[in-house]
């Protein structure tokens, strides 16, 4: 990928935020991530004109105010912001939360892992396949 990346994370777990943030902004394409805390502030800053328009969102289950199943229907009903992928990634791993999030137009579900090494593995190929192998829109 020739240019730079925007990503919006959309995560209230501070650790988790700091790790995904971390990983992505030191990895092999050169990314910017924005950071937000639960789901009415992902889509307070999507409608915000000023800011960059992600161009991939990882987007926690749940989220304090709006959880994440909310906020996919929410992206997925405006027409500004239908096309962007949506990576679900949460700590649950319950079939009923994975085929909910799919029929909610989710572009993929990734339980998050255990353990730091595991955990950093998993985002870089997130960003492996969305970066390299994927092509955005």
């Amino acid at each position: 990928m020739s240019r730079s990346v925007n990503f919006l994370l959309v995560e209230d777990n501070a650790g988790d935020a700091f790790l995904v943030k971390d990983a992505l902004e030191n990895g092999a394409i050169p990314s910017t991530v924005a950071v937000v805390h639960d789901g009415a502030a992902a889509l307070t800053r999507l409608g915000d004109k000023a800011q960059a328009s992600p161009d991939l969102i990882i987007l926690d289950l749940n989220l304090p105010k709006l959880d994440g199943r909310q906020v996919l229907d929410a992206l997925k009903a405006h027409p500004d912001w239908c096309h962007i992928p949506v990576v679900m990634f949460s700590s649950s791993d319950a079939h009923n939360d994975i085929v909910e999030c799919y029929r909610r137009g989710a572009s993929c579900y990734v339980p998050k892992p255990m353990g730091l090494d595991r955990f950093r593995a998993v985002i870089r190929s997130v960003e492996r396949f969305w970066l390299e192998v994927a092509r955005l829109p």
